[in-house]
């Protein structure tokens, strides 16, 4: 009886451990995936704020925050072309607004039960990204199998687990960036297509059986190819520019039907798998066209083009392998023939078709390999080459992307071991290799990269325990019976994986780095500037009482004409730089001229380097009237601008700064329309103490004439066309100083108090002391020089000016040669500040002038008349002076008078009575100095030093940075 006992409970010991062996990797799989949605989610509190607004991780999320919202105003389309960007001709979104925002928004659908709040519409949104994070477990398990059985899965997905880097920090939540969903979709993507060429391999599909129409024969694997196609077609609807992985493909199609011709293995197999996928991803991306041309980012002809070229190409491959057959040619000169007539086709595509040629080259330098990276991804932090690219491998990896490396010799050499090499292998080293090429063109790419190194570490493991007789899924026997050795490989093998990725050698681990996520700074800082211009402005269509609003519905659907959408007449758009339209779309509701679609980069660079006030006016009437204005000299420009009465065309109405434009973002700035950062500081002595003084880099003229410092360090002042009418009550220092050792011409540091505090004027006030006195400010433990304080954001409306005029009575008693007119009043802002605008004009003969003034006395025009509710209103009214210099005495004349709002607006005229006074008026001199709050930069590149790639330091105040002035000269990033 016992022993009927011992055997009952043997077999059902080994029952449960061969039931364990076949299925624990689904509760391990569970528990990885839990790990890493609670990794991702623990600062979930931040992003959820008390008044409800959005508070997300990124400037790209809030565009996607954008398309979430206009989905599900018009679920199911996504957004084809948007008016609310690119002013002043919109633009194709492209990659915002495909199913990845559809996912969202029927997963928010079917909670909300078909009519989700705003509430959970954002809670759906924020929980999507790491969720999105946690799938990825699943293709890279099952791609992992594929390569090293179950254990090499398990090993994959914990890998993906507890890598830091690109692909933890876009999975946190707050991110609502499309990145993990390109991960996801090309994981899948992967997977399908290893699984189709396995089916293809072994069902081996053939033409005969095209021609006798043998569907029983060819149905399996039709439908797995038909499967690959449909994910590739998914992976390009998350992400257009996801024909990269169509070019991926096309190559490791190219080499492995060479590989299978050369070593007399029939290409039919493979080429069959190739032309139904890929056909099948031509027609299905042919669905999806939005705009004409071969746009990369968008649903154009590109995507359907390069599909269909690849299923071409097999089908000519397989075909021209029979005819070397037929004519008894060597096999070994067939790879020849195959490249001469691929250079053959491009060369013909060059002649042909230069736009789609320049396309393909131009995203193959810019995103497969590192060799040619344009101005516009140099100027983006995520977008730029790594500067050490082992030491970031290892920073995201650990020595997890070496036993890649490993892994993926071990794939090649594995017909010289005797082991069974599949057409799989081969897909899998060619789009690693890919993988890492795009990671050494863009630091973004880690993110792709980690699905390389999760999966090919399945085949290092796999291919070591092997090697080391280790086989620990196959029975229970083999469990009681592995050495001490092999334990000690197993060991050795956890270490080198995980060590690094885990406590006490990583210095911070996965759940270190999503803990310590929060709230984007740039936007969070941007916030109270874009929510005043959404309430203190007219609504586009609206300015200037032309009551079109109802033309630009927010969630409209909007179809452009001729490559251009027609604004109606009352639209305006918002001037800054690219890396805040979606700031001013999203918080503002305002339309941007450009945009971190890098839309309109090269004019709005135009616009704020250009070196006088008339060039800036002409740089925003051509952009109205759609006429070049990037490269052509002022005098140029006059020619070309027509003239139109701005009344009746699209306007650039409002210019919005913050103190990264014109600090550490100016280095970018001016890489796109030159001349190079620079020409704009230069070498002056400051005095460091009383016997001291050295030659510092300092802002120079050529910065101070630029239009941003202009209005954003001098408010506009001595400018015809531009006033105040709002700033950020959070206050920065922007000017010259010395940080982490380095000297920094063009740097801003964040202070702690918000608004106009005594503290802050305090701080102002020393800087100008210093400024006055060319020294070096040392009231801070931050030396600076040429410094100034400056409100983080500020907003200027661009207006007609009003025009005041008036004459000195005594015309006989002044000397025209040496009389001048200043014009000049008191202005504050709602954060306290005051300041002086000035304006002066030499007299005519007749002892009379005329200046234009931007600022009004009074505040009597609103929104609801079309116009600003400005917060910056002048606290008397404007007095103008005469100073005459001609006699033996100077001579002063004064007068006063109000500038009413609607003059201001309008361009009308004002007279002043000036009489005979005995000394200047009060408000001639003085002025408290201007000044914004650092924020990290957040596309654009914001260093200013050689060898740094990295944003200025974001969240640095004021006492927290070096004490010493380091010698060293600043220069330009790249």
């Amino acid at each position: 009886m016992s022993t009927d006992t011992e055997h009952v409970e043997e077999g059902a010991v080994t029952s449960v451990l061969e039931s364990w062996r076949d299925w624990y990797h689904l509760p391990v799989i569970g528990l990885v995936m839990l790990f890493m949605v609670w990794v991702r989610t623990q600062s979930y509190d931040r992003f959820v704020t008390n008044d409800g607004t959005p508070a997300l991780a990124g400037i790209d999320s809030w565009y996607h925050w954008r398309t979430i919202n206009w989905t599900a105003e018009n679920y199911p389309h996504t957004m084809p072309y948007e008016v609310w960007t690119g002013f002043p001709t919109g633009n194709y979104v492209g990659q915002f607004g495909t199913l990845y925002d559809q996912l969202i928004v029927t997963v928010a659908m079917i909670v909300g039960l078909g009519d989700p709040s705003a509430e959970t519409l954002y809670a759906v949104s924020l929980l999507s990204i790491p969720i999105m994070a946690a799938l990825v477990a699943v293709p890279v398990f099952y791609a992992g199998r594929r390569l090293g059985g179950t254990l090499g899965g398990i090993v994959s997905v914990l890998v993906l687990a507890l890598t830091k880097g690109q692909f933890l920090a876009r999975s946190t939540v707050g991110q609502l960036d499309h990145h993990i969903g390109e991960v996801l979709f090309m994981a899948i993507a992967v997977v399908a297509m290893m699984v189709a060429l396995t089916v293809g391999e072994r069902e081996k599909p053939v033409y005969e059986l095209v021609v006798d129409r043998d569907w029983t024969a060819l149905r399996t694997p039709a439908i797995y190819s038909a499967l690959a196609g449909l994910a590739l077609t998914l992976y390009i609807w998350v992400w257009p520019a996801g024909i990269l992985l169509i070019g991926i493909f096309g190559i490791f199609f190219t080499i492995q039907l060479i590989l299978d011709y050369v070593r007399g293995i029939s290409p039919d197999h493979i080429a069959f798998t190739g032309v139904v996928s890929f056909g099948l991803t031509a027609f299905l991306t042919m669905l999806l066209i939005e705009q004409p041309g071969f746009s990369t980012t968008s649903f154009s002809f590109l995507q359907p083009l390069a599909a269909l070229f690849v299923a071409a190409g097999c089908l000519f491959m397989a075909w021209l392998a029979r005819e070397w057959n037929k004519r008894g040619l060597e096999r070994h000169y067939y790879p020849a023939a195959v490249g001469g007539i691929i250079i053959a086709v491009l060369a013909v595509m060059w002649l042909a078709l230069p736009s789609l040629f320049n396309t393909l080259v131009g995203n193959l330098t810019s995103r497969l390999l590192p060799l040619n990276p344009s101005t516009g991804t140099l100027t983006i932090v995520e977008a730029q080459p790594p500067d050490n690219f082992f030491n970031t491998v290892f920073a995201e990896f650990g020595s997890a992307f070496y036993t890649m490396l490993a892994g993926l010799a071990f794939l090649a050499i594995r017909p010289l071991l005797g082991r069974n090499y599949r057409t799989e292998h081969t897909l899998v080293i060619v789009w690693t290799l890919f993988l890492i090429s795009m990671a050494a063109t863009q630091v973004r790419f880690m993110y792709y990269l980690v699905l390389a190194v999760a999966i090919v570490n399945a085949a290092f493991v796999s291919e070591l325990a092997q090697l080391f007789d280790l086989d620990l899924e196959s029975s229970l026997e083999s469990v009681k019976q592995v050495e001490t050795y092999q334990v000690i490989v197993v060991f050795l093998v956890v270490l080198l994986l995980f060590a690094p990725l885990l406590p006490p050698l990583a210095q911070a681990t996965a759940w270190d780095h999503a803990e310590a996520t929060g709230p984007q700074s740039d936007a969070m800082l941007w916030e109270e500037s874009t929510h005043w211009l959404k309430d203190n402005t007219p609504t586009p269509g609206n300015y200037g009482g032309a009551n079109n609003g109802d033309e630009l519905d927010y969630y409209g659907t909007y179809t452009p004409g001729d490559g251009d959408y027609e604004y109606p007449e009352g639209a305006y758009g918002v001037m800054s730089w690219w890396d805040y339209g979606h700031l001013i779309t999203t918080q503002g509701e305002r339309i941007p001229h450009s945009n971190p679609f890098q839309q309109n980069a090269r004019t709005s660079s135009a616009f704020l380097t250009a070196q006088s006030e008339e060039r800036a006016e002409l740089i925003l009437d051509g952009i109205s009237e759609d006429q070049p204005v990037v490269g052509r000299s002022t005098e140029e420009l006059r020619q070309s601008v027509s003239g139109n009465d701005s009344s009746e065309q699209e306007e650039m109405r409002y210019v919005m700064i913050d103190s990264q434009m014109a600090s550490g973002k100016f280095n970018a700035i001016t890489e796109w329309t030159g001349p190079d950062y620079s020409h704009y500081y230069g070498g002056e002595q400051f005095q460091l103490g009383e016997n001291q003084s050295r030659t510092l880099p300092s802002a120079n003229s050529n910065y101070d004439n630029t239009t941003m410092s202009s209005l954003y360090l001098q408010d506009a002042t001595g400018m015809e066309h531009y006033r105040l009418v709002h700033e950020n009550d959070n206050y920065a220092i922007v000017g010259s100083m010395a940080v982490g050792g380095q000297v920094r011409p063009h740097h801003s540091v964040g202070l702690r108090e918000t608004g106009w505090t005594n503290q802050t004027q305090a701080i102002s006030d020393g800087l100008t002391q210093a400024r006055t006195n060319n020294q070096v400010f040392q009231g801070l433990r931050t030396p600076m020089w040429d410094a100034h304080v400056v409100s983080s954001v500020k907003t200027f409306e661009r207006v007609e000016g009003a025009t005041i005029t008036g004459s000195v009575n005594d015309a006989a008693g002044i000397d025209a040669g040496t009389a001048t007119a200043v014009v000049a009043v008191e202005l504050e802002t709602d954060t306290g500040r005051t300041f002086i605008y000035r304006q002066q004009a030499e007299l005519a003969d007749d002892g009379s002038f005329e200046v234009t003034v931007p600022y009004a006395t009074n505040d009597e025009l609103s929104v609801e008349d079309g116009y600003t509710d400005s917060s910056v209103e002048a606290t008397g009214n404007y007095t103008a002076t005469v100073l005459s210099t001609g006699g033996q005495e100077p001579t002063y004349y004064s007068g006063q008078t109000a500038v009413p709002e609607t003059a201001v607006v309008n361009g009308e005229s004002i007279d002043v009575s000036l009489e005979e006074v005995e000394s200047p008026p009060n408000n001639e001199t003085g002025g408290n100095e201007t000044g914004g709050n650092e924020t990290g930069g957040n596309e654009t590149d914001g260093s200013t030093d050689s060898g740094n790639s990295s944003s200025s330091d974001d969240g640095a105040t004021a006492d927290e940075t070096t004490n010493t002035v380091a010698p060293v000269a600043a220069k330009p990033a790249h």
